[in-house]
């Protein structure tokens, strides 16, 4: 069985919802960000549209199939459900007080009882990819700092920087919570290194 085998139509439909509304929501965080800073042109707009659907697109999608294929690997078996009224907060909070809610579902695992080890490794497959992302996000900014490619190597730096601090907060059902309770020094280092890319990418944006 292939990859996207494994992917049932189910998912599929959960994944591109949440695609599109986590996107959104990026792309109404910058939109923000610009007309804060003294206004926003139509074709801004469009721009920052279609780089959030890219970036934060292929990162939410990543991130959640990280998750998904470490379980697999495990023995268990995992799938992304949508979360219609977190879809929906996501959106609100990016469009009223530029916060990022990264959370508009969850991968969920099915098989037999799974011990905190593997849970705390599945949990932290999702920001660590997010993590491995801003390598080559960040070699895009800096290989065309002032054209296009490097602003979609930005914000994709951001982007993936953002959802990997906001899922290694220990709270609810995000991954940092049950990171923590596995291992407390890998939680503390990824945590710092998720806060120190997010400085430092934020740095430019604001």
């Amino acid at each position: 069985m292939n990859i996207f085998e494994r992917i049932p139509r189910r998912e599929w439909k959960d994944l591109i919802i949440a695609w599109v509304a986590i996107s959104v929501s990026f792309a109404l965080i910058f939109i923000r960000v610009l007309f804060i800073q003294g206004g926003v042109q139509f074709i801004d707009v469009v721009t920052i549209f279609g780089i959030a659907f890219v970036t934060a697109g292929i990162s939410f999608v990543l991130h959640e199939m990280a998750h998904k294929f470490t379980a697999i690997k495990f023995g268990f078996w995992a799938e992304f459900q949508k979360d219609s009224q977190m879809l929906l907060v996501a959106i609100g909070l990016a469009a009223l007080v530029g916060i990022v809610f990264a959370a508009p579902g969850v991968t969920m695992i099915y098989g037999n009882s799974i011990t905190r080890e593997q849970n705390g490794k599945i949990s932290l497959a999702g920001p660590l990819t997010n993590l491995l992302l801003c390598i080559p996000f960040g070699a895009l900014s800096f290989y065309n700092p002032s054209g296009m490619i490097g602003l979609v190597g930005m914000v994709g730096l951001q982007v993936n920087a953002m959802i990997a601090f906001f899922n290694m907060l220990p709270f609810g059902v995000l991954d940092g919570k049950k990171i923590f309770a596995w291992n407390i020094p890998i939680f503390i280092a990824i945590f710092a290194i998720a806060l120190g890319i997010l400085y430092s990418a934020l740095r430019f944006l604001f």
